[in-house]
């Protein structure tokens, strides 16, 4: 089993794993993303944020789930999840990856992705993988901006689909 330096995830933000005592500012960040929302009903609440930060697809355990803040100072400034090993041993999935609003259309998002992907290969994994939400023209554009391509049918959700995706490291 592969473990991550998660310090490496990042050359700009300090990096740890998030508790439910970070809750409330993953809901406050998460609810900041109106947006994404709007394709991935319904809204946040503090029990979803709870229920996201330990849940797994199947197979995977505890050890395999990173789900991760970044901090500028004492500032979160974006949440992302990761699975390692899933849905193959040589992957990583993006279950989540959102990013303060005030830092959007920056680069920023680009410039973490990027150091993620790097902390990812060193680590011997060889691709990324995620799915977005059908019609969502910001994650679209982020992950498309970002190298990741369709990789396989939608796949139908309780509001709408999954499109999945996918970028070689």
């Amino acid at each position: 089993m592969r473990r991550l330096d998660i310090t490496a995830l990042s050359s700009t933000y300090a990096v740890r794993p998030l508790t439910p005592e970070d809750a409330d500012a993953v809901l406050a960040l998460a609810a900041g993303n109106e947006l994404f929302y709007r394709y991935h009903p319904p809204l946040p609440d503090r029990e979803s944020i709870l229920s996201d930060m330990t849940a797994l697809p199947p197979g995977k355990g505890p050890e395999d789930k990173y789900f991760l803040g970044l901090f500028q100072g004492e500032r979160l400034t974006a949440v992302m999840d990761l699975i390692l090993g899933y849905p193959e041993a040589d992957s990583a999935w993006v279950g989540w990856f959102i990013l303060s609003p005030a830092c959007q259309g920056r680069g920023v998002g680009s410039g973490i992705l990027r150091d993620v992907e790097a902390a990812l290969q060193a680590a011997g994994f060889r691709t990324l993988r995620l799915a977005v939400d059908r019609g969502n023209p910001q994650s679209w554009a982020f992950w498309t901006k970002n190298g990741c391509t369709r990789d396989g049918p939608e796949r139908p959700n309780g509001f709408s689909a999954y499109l999945p995706m996918k970028k070689a490291l």
